[in-house]
């Protein structure tokens, strides 16, 4: 299938993506230069020169060049200041000069055979080919080097100013080939705000089911960049899954949300109450001293997943979801152990949304010390994202209760930043150690002495620092209760016992 000539560049557009290009990929000019000396092609592509008319800087450069693997390495060997083949086997070859960092690969395609989770690779012998097998039309862009001259055969500089992913051949060809693009089409949605045009809507729905090829950590690689796109990209991005049936593959907990009502029955419904939860997270960040935080955000999305499984109707008519933090954790460990997040994001997601409703267990004015310090200590280190999904989980149109709301909260921050400085809440241990409790009760390590300790733990989170004396009294108490017989005070020494008269 012959390409198609270059549909939205004339001399002038040449001469100033030219001059634009020069100046954000200056470091690629020489290494084109010595490509061409080496009677071989070299060109910026993909993201690189789309982010270069998108303003965004690089520090990273893609090249695409006609030479194979082996002859790469022949030509930067000596030229780069360091050169890695970790991914050889794909043709690429990455390399460092100065500060500048160059991944370079070999003209290629990719497709998937239907029953398998890694792609294959073929080798091509043009740009215009390397550039159709792209996945959207504005990462089908390249610059010959070292002359910067714009290739775009598809359209891609004309799809960028009209902010619409298009697919540079079929979508349902492109989709096929490498599902993965299913899910890259929103993760550029939430990052770029572009739209997708109808024809990769439709494509994307058709077929969703074909990601069950592809690996979920790939997949879960995407879907963590979707998260972390800045303002209102993270919500777009999942709107775009949800509405496309993506997210049915990938997250279906999330769209069976749009089925429930809230228990004050004013939202459409949970999805939406959701996505402006995450949205206000989003927002509050900043406030909290986060950076794009990807806990947070999944946490924010994730926190009523456990409503439809609890939904009830009480007596009265109204809808209750009883337990749903406890069954949401549950659902999110699962899910997110299925797409392969690290351990620390599963326990830390999960910890969220299990207490995301300790807040409303206390009324205003309600929060005693030891609920305080219980708070604290059952968050953790999760106790300024707590803080922001607490504060964000207000969606009521009801202003009072949205002010009073957050003066409650505005309370609660300010009594553990009170308690937080007398008491080191976040290091709260028991009077004694363990060590000191085996000495007590003359118990060697083991389940008893575990049970003692929570029981002293619990009583310093009850009534705050005891001192030595009186919890070993109460330690006393306890074992006694619980059958424990410490062993028998040593008499004193014979020194100090008084002189008989």
């Amino acid at each position: 299938m012959p390409v198609p000539d270059t549909p939205s560049i004339g001399p002038r557009e040449q001469k100033a993506a030219a001059a634009l290009l020069r100046s954000s990929a200056a470091p690629a000019l020489e290494l084109g230069r010595v490509f061409a000396r080496h009677g071989h092609q070299l060109a910026l592509v993909g993201g690189t020169v789309r982010d270069v008319f998108l303003g965004r800087g690089h520090t990273d450069l893609d090249l695409a060049t006609d030479a194979l693997p082996e002859q790469m390495l022949g030509i930067v060997r000596g030229w780069a200041d360091k050169v890695w083949e970790t991914g050889i086997e794909f043709g690429t070859v990455g390399l460092r000069k100065g500060p500048t960092v160059f991944e370079i690969t070999t003209y290629r395609s990719e497709t998937y055979r239907p029953e398998s989770r890694k792609p294959v690779t073929r080798f091509g012998t043009s740009l215009e080919g390397d550039l159709r097998r792209r996945d959207f039309t504005v990462n089908a862009m390249a610059a010959r080097l070292p002359q910067l001259e714009l290739a775009d055969p598809f359209g891609g500089l004309r799809d960028l100013r009209d902010k619409v992913l298009r697919t540079p051949g079929s979508p349902a060809e492109s989709f096929t080939d490498d599902p993965l693009r299913i899910m890259r089409a929103a993760r550029f949605t939430a990052q770029l705000g572009f739209a997708v045009v109808p024809e990769v809507g439709v494509a994307m729905h058709d077929l969703a089911g074909r990601l069950s090829v592809v690996s979920a950590e790939r997949i879960r690689d995407e879907l963590s960049k979707l998260m972390l796109a800045n303002g209102a990209g993270p919500v777009r991005g999942i709107e775009l899954l949800v509405d496309a049936g993506v997210a049915d593959v990938v997250l279906p907990e999330v769209p069976r949300l749009r089925l429930e009502t809230d228990e004050h029955m004013r939202h459409k419904d949970v999805y939406q109450h959701s996505l402006t939860v995450l949205q206000q997270s989003i927002d509050l960040e900043p406030r909290y001293g986060l950076p794009p935080d990807l806990v947070l955000r999944l946490a924010a999305l994730l926190h009523d997943i456990g409503k439809p499984k609890t939904r009830s109707l009480l007596p009265d008519g109204r809808v209750a979801f009883h337990h749903h933090e406890a069954v949401g954790a549950a659902m999110a460990r699962s899910r997110l152990k299925a797409l392969r997040f690290p351990a620390a994001v599963v326990a830390d997601v999960t910890t969220l949304i299990a207490l995301h409703l300790r807040f409303h267990g206390y009324g205003p004015g309600e929060w005693t010390d030891s609920a305080v310090r219980r708070y604290v200590r059952d968050a953790g280190p999760q106790l300024t994202r707590l803080h922001v999904l607490t504060r964000a989980d207000c969606t009521t149109r009801n202003k009072a209760k949205a002010a009073r709301l957050a003066r409650a909260q505005d309370g609660l921050e300010e009594r553990i930043a009170q308690l937080s400085a007398e008491e080191e809440l976040k290091k709260i241990r028991p009077d004694l150690d363990g060590h000191q409790i085996m000495q007590i009760l003359g118990l060697p390590q083991g389940r008893d002495v575990g049970r003692a300790y929570q029981y002293l733990l619990d009583l310093r989170m009850e009534h705050g620092p005891l001192g030595e004396e009186r919890a070993t009294h109460e330690l006393l108490g306890w074992a006694e209760r619980e059958g424990i017989s410490p062993p028998p005070s040593e008499p004193p020494d014979d020194d100090s016992r008084p002189a008989s008269q």
